[in-house]
C-alpha cells in the first residue's frame, strides 16, 4: 500500500426498505453507556426504580434482520436503587438471592423486525427460572465516536411478573394490597460498538 492509499471502512449502517438500520456484524454492549432499569411499585403507589450496572453481551445483526440474535448477561449483584438498605434486601435470599443466582440472562429466539423496530422474543432467566419474554425494540441511531468506533443505540421495554421467576417475597398491607408490586416494567437503553475482530 502506498502512502496515498487509504483503507476503506465498511459502512456501519444500511438502508432496508427505506429505513436506516445497523450493518450486519457483531455489536458488543458497552456496559458503561448502557442503562438496564426496572420499575416496580412500593405500597402499590410509589414507583421505585433500580438499575443494573454490570451488563455484558452482544447484538449480532444478520443480513436478514429476522435472523439477528441478542445475548445478554446481567450481574445481579450490581443492582442500584438509590438505597443501600433496599439494595442489600434485593440481593438477599428474600428476592434475587445473588449468591445462588449471580447472573440473569436473555437469549433471543425469534426476531420480527419492521422498519426501525420490532419484537425480539427470547428466554429470560432470572433466579434460576427461564420464561419466554417479548421485548419491544427500537433502533435509536448510529454515531461514530472520536476514536473511530461505530456505535449503535437500541432501546427496549417489556413487563414481567416477578412471581413467574419464583421471586415471591411480599408483605400484606393492613388496608389491603401488597408492599411490593408483582408486575415489574423493564426499560433498556443499550449502546453497542461494532466489533472489528
Amino acid at each position: 500500500m502506498t502512502q496515498h492509499e487509504t483503507v476503506q471502512t465498511p459502512p456501519a449502517t444500511r438502508t432496508v426498505e427505506g429505513h436506516l438500520v445497523p450493518a450486519p456484524g457483531t455489536w458488543q454492549i458497552d456496559p458503561g453507556h448502557t442503562d438496564l432499569a426496572f420499575i416496580g411499585r412500593h405500597f402499590m403507589v410509589t414507583k421505585v426504580r433500580g438499575r443494573f450496572t454490570d451488563v455484558q453481551g452482544s447484538v449480532t445483526v444478520a443480513p436478514d434482520l429476522s435472523d439477528s440474535r441478542v445475548e445478554v448477561t446481567i450481574g445481579m449483584a450490581s443492582i442500584e436503587s438509590g438505597s443501600s438498605v433496599r439494595d442489600d434486601h434485593l440481593r438477599s435470599t428474600d428476592l434475587f438471592d445473588v449468591e445462588q443466582f449471580p447472573t440473569a440472562t436473555f437469549i433471543s429466539r425469534q426476531v420480527d423486525w419492521r422498519g426501525t423496530g420490532g419484537t425480539v422474543v427470547g428466554d429470560l432467566t432470572i433466579h434460576g427460572v427461564t420464561r419466554e419474554v417479548p421485548l419491544q425494540v427500537a433502533f435509536e441511531g448510529h454515531v461514530r465516536d472520536p476514536w473511530g468506533g461505530d456505535r449503535a443505540v437500541f432501546s427496549a421495554r417489556t413487563k414481567i411478573n416477578r412471581e413467574d421467576f419464583d421471586i415471591t417475597w411480599n408483605v400484606a398491607l393492613e388496608a389491603g394490597g401488597l408492599l411490593v408490586s408483582k408486575d415489574v416494567s423493564i426499560e433498556i437503553n443499550l449502546e453497542t460498538v461494532l466489533s472489528t475482530a
